[in-house]
């Protein structure tokens, strides 16, 4: 596959890209190629890290793209065409050794990372005369491994002459600076290499060298080949000690699972003891116990490898002669860090989230206490001189949500009725404790006016301190006054919900005197609205979790409830409180609702609940 894809790249030269889209996938090809080379990664790596930054840094991924060339690429000058690509021109000239970037790396990697064998690209650096000085890793097939036992992406960025100088002076060399000199291909070997025999074909691509090594003692495809494979997906090695004569092999996966040079050798068992926690001592001794009863061993240990803790599973056995004497130990390691590491993670993540849930738990049952003690709720109707009030709380879908919302109904020293609702910002104990603050605030000031305007004025200030330690806290709140004697509403709000009028069979909201929420604006100032109230008027108060709902707007929910107040007047025009309160629902289940609903009453109005409740005692009493 990579012969044929050098055949067909060196043939024809690319043109310029003829559009922007062309042109900005080459410039993101080019800087990933050069972050790749950097980062000794692999493209896709380097690609999902540039597309990281341009998240980040909100910018544009061309425009990151461009920012890391001029950074990063050491390129000379040269004319808008790609170069290296024309086979046919001559060497330019250069005062200095310079790596050249393609920015059709991108698709050189891509090939070569679904190729079988050992595969590689490399950029070519020449001497101002021409001369091949350096060969640097700019793509590698996962198999390719270099005589120090680097492997794939890891090879990416070394230098030939800097990793491995013995190959400048050998005869590849010369064949390699007349496969770039003419693009006439070349086979070299066989030729001894590490444990097996190897020959290579150089193919000139560009301005660098594709190279494929082939290894003789073995089929593409076959036995080794596929060992290695499962080696590097399983992310294991494999390795023998012969108890006999004392040599260790090693495989080259256990090499890179200990982070080990080949050329050093296996570590011998003292050494290898001494990589083993201290804390892991008995587990290790068991093992060993296992192996001499002639059973097979599966253990995960701990070992320190360059400074860094690793979970290693080992899975191993003995052979043993016709007397029973171990001869061999052959086993298999397998690097388990990241699942280990996984799993402490998640029961961490486990631990917190079930302390997350008691805490959370703990306060809503505080909160839902508080709110209970704060915010009693009358099973029935509270009759108030010339007025009747009926009320009803609705707590959110969710039992942590514990919400601010609150109401007060109340007589004043001068026969007048207060009344208001209010919402506080938030859910939990926060919220109930300043929604209490709020509510005994204005039961407090009452005593020295029942001036609605006034009394949202002082909750303000209240709400602003209460800022100042709490921050972000905001509420909203309408107060209204009704005078029996004049038949007379008078309100305020605080940038609150408008109360609805229902009067003579029809519905709609009251149109709002002007006034911010608490504790936005420290010295702001509420004007008040009148409204006459007569009997067969209905007055609804409520908070903003009756009408809004995330998924629609606030407009719909408020045609739905003065829909149903409608409804409720009709089916019960004599008695709507209980109607009403029965019809309507809660929108948002994310928040709790406080509704609070009056109408006018005279002497001569009676509930019937207790006209019920009174004939029932009277009848109690006859027997």
């Amino acid at each position: 596959m990579t012969q044929a894809y050098a055949a067909a790249v060196t043939s024809p030269r690319p043109g310029l890209p003829t559009d922007g889209g062309e042109a900005a996938r080459l410039t993101v090809e080019r800087a990933v190629g050069l972050l790749a080379g950097r980062a000794r990664c692999r493209l896709a790596e380097a690609h999902r890290h540039l597309l990281r930054m341009a998240a980040e840094e909100e910018r544009g991924l061309v425009e990151v793209a461009s920012g890391v060339i001029r950074l990063l690429d050491v390129s000379d000058a040269d004319t808008g065409g790609i170069p290296g690509l024309d086979t046919g021109r001559a060497p330019m000239q250069l005062s200095a050794p310079v790596r050249r970037f393609a920015p059709w790396i991108g698709m050189i990697q891509r090939v070569l990372d679904v190729s079988p064998g050992m595969a590689s690209y490399l950029n070519a650096e020449r001497a101002p005369d021409g001369r091949l000085v350096d060969l640097v890793w700019a793509a590698a097939s996962p198999d390719a491994v270099a005589p120090n036992g680097l492997r794939g992406a890891q090879l990416i960025g070394v230098s030939m002459a800097e990793h491995f100088p013995e190959v400048l002076a050998s005869e590849r060399w010369h064949a390699y600076q007349h496969v770039l000199d003419t693009g006439a291909p070349a086979v070299m070997g066989p030729f001894p290499h590490r444990d097996g025999r190897y020959s290579v074909r150089a193919h000139r691509l560009g301005e660098g060298l594709l190279l494929n090594w082939t290894r003789h003692d073995d089929h593409p495809g076959g036995f080794a080949e596929r060992l290695a494979g499962t080696e590097r997906l399983g992310n294991l090695g494999w390795g023998e000690w012969d108890l006999v004569s004392g040599e260790i092999y090693w495989s080259d996966q256990l090499y890179r699972i200990y982070e080990r040079d080949p050329r050093l050798g296996p570590l011998d068992p003292v050494t290898s003891e001494r990589h083993g926690l201290a804390e892991d001592e008995p587990l290790r001794s068991a093992a060993k116990a296992q192996l001499d009863r002639g059973e097979r061993i599966d253990v995960i240990t701990r070992v320190r490898v360059n400074g860094k803790v690793k979970h290693l599973r080992t899975v191993a056995d003995v052979s043993r002669d016709t007397a029973g004497r171990p001869l061999r130990i052959y086993g298999i390691v397998q690097d388990v860090t990241e699942q280990e590491t996984g799993a402490k993670r998640l029961a961490e993540v486990e631990r917190q989230l079930d302390e997350q849930r008691r805490s959370l738990a703990a306060e809503h049952e505080l909160a839902a206490r508080l709110q209970r003690i704060i915010l009693p709720i009358p099973d029935g109707p509270i009759v108030l001189p010339g007025l009747k009030v009926a009320l009803r709380y609705l707590p959110a879908g969710q039992e942590s949500l514990v919400g601010g919302d609150w109401y007060h109904a109340a007589e004043l020293r001068d026969g007048s009725v207060l009344l208001a609702v209010g919402d506080v910002a938030g859910h939990g104990t926060q919220a109930a404790t300043a929604m209490a603050q709020l509510r005994h605030a204005l039961r407090a000031l009452a005593v020295t006016t029942s001036d609605p305007g006034e009394l949202l004025g002082h909750l303000n200030k209240l709400t602003c301190d209460l800022e100042r330690e709490s921050p972000e806290m905001a509420a909203t709140a309408v107060v209204a006054r009704f005078d029996p004697a004049r038949h007379e509403v008078v309100w305020a709000q605080a940038g609150h919900p408008p109360p609805l009028l229902s009067r003579g069979g029809s519905t709609a909201p009251l149109e709002r005197p002007e006034g911010h929420m608490l504790g936005v604006v420290d010295d702001a100032v509420y004007p008040t609205a009148r409204l006459d109230f007569r009997v067969g008027d209905v007055l609804l108060l409520y908070t903003d979790g009756l009408v809004e709902h995330r998924r629609r707007g606030p407009d719909d929910g408020l045609a739905s409830v003065i829909a149903t107040v409608d409804e409720a007047v009709r089916a019960s025009p004599e008695q709507p409180l209980a109607q009403l309160l029965a019809r309507l629902r809660r929108t948002n289940p994310d928040d709790d609702t406080c509704i609070l609903a009056a109408r006018p009453v005279t002497g001569e109005t009676q509930d019937l609940r207790r006209y019920l409740s009174d004939a029932a005692k009277m009848s109690h009493l006859r027997r």
